[in-house]
């Protein structure tokens, strides 16, 4: 359903997904790609909100510091990716979000998902540029936490995610009192992806439906 295209940001032109429903668009999502760049796994998910009704940009961010870079869901690709968010940091994230943003906003109200890393990079967009958010499993989270969101707020987490123990999704409502947050009885880290060991078929599809919703009522 998708292709790649390249989109413009402050910073020089990046690669992207690019991919449209087969409908009158409901809006437009970008979808922020997890610590192993824009993969096959990001590109369906791009897909299968393009399959809901949205047009969508997953932008690879990764390109604004190492183009084309695709890793595995290995210790080895772990490491890299681990580096490679460190090198380019949120702001340099937060460049190649805009470029799609500026891509799309003429035409659609604008919305953010985000995956892993991606879902730590949705609430600091949600934070900086004011677009409803939708983070899964983000990570990252709780040093941004003294950033007020300026736009609504979902956060999915998993009840046994070893990456975000149950003190840090505290937090997060502790400091969000008006965020939409779900923790998934029996789902660990990155239950969405289906080329994880913790992928949760039951959850994702729960999820999904309350992504929707959210969705729905945020970008009318």
């Amino acid at each position: 359903m998708g292709q790649t295209i390249s989109i413009n940001t402050r910073h020089g032109r990046i690669s992207a997904w690019h991919a449209k429903p087969h409908v009158a668009p409901k809006g437009a999502l970008i979808v922020v790609q997890e610590i192993f760049g824009l993969n096959s796994h990001i590109r369906q998910v791009a897909d299968r909100f393009a399959n809901y009704g949205y047009v969508t940009i997953a932008p690879a961010l990764f390109d604004l510091v190492h183009p084309g870079t695709e890793l595995g869901y290995d210790e080895a690709g772990v490491a890299r990716g681990r580096e490679i968010v460190e090198e380019l940091g949120f702001n340099g994230a937060l460049d190649g979000v805009r470029g799609a943003f500026d891509f799309l906003e003429a035409e659609f109200k604008v919305g953010i998902v985000g995956y892993c890393w991606g879902g730590s990079v949705a609430f600091y967009t949600n934070t900086r540029l004011g677009l409803p958010a939708v983070s899964y499993y983000g990570g990252r989270t709780v040093p941004l936490l003294k950033d007020r969101p300026k736009a609504p707020l979902m956060l999915h987490f998993g009840e046994h995610d070893p990456i975000i123990p149950p003190e840090d999704v505290e937090k997060h409502r502790e400091a969000l009192t008006s965020a939409e947050i779900h923790v998934w009885p029996g789902a660990g880290h990155g239950f969405n992806c289906d080329q994880r060991a913790d992928y949760n078929a039951d959850v994702a599809a729960q999820a999904m439906t309350r992504t929707l919703g959210f969705f729905q009522k945020t970008l009318r």
